[in-house]
């Protein structure tokens, strides 16, 4: 999935423990609209994540997701 992201505004309001940052961006969607969205985003370093796999049905769930901090869309794990 290819998203065509526009960062209006990118300001630093804390960089204690951690970092946090108000952004304004646009986002164009895949039918050519585009909308506005204003988030706070927390940087907390790096993560991990479990893949839980069901047995008796053999499946997991994944999930796509755009994360406005990373300026991608990465794909998140739930089951």
């Amino acid at each position: 999935m290819s998203l065509n992201i526009n960062v209006i505004k990118d300001k630093l309001l804390s960089e204690n423990y951690f970092i946090l940052r108000n952004m304004t961006y646009e986002l164009t969607r895949s039918d050519g609209s585009v909308v506005r969205h204003k988030r706070e985003v927390y940087d907390r370093g790096n993560g991990a994540t479990v893949l839980l796999y069901n047995r008796r049905k053999q499946t997991v769930v994944l999930v796509r997701q755009f994360r406005v901090a990373t300026g991608s869309t990465v794909t998140r794990t739930e089951c």
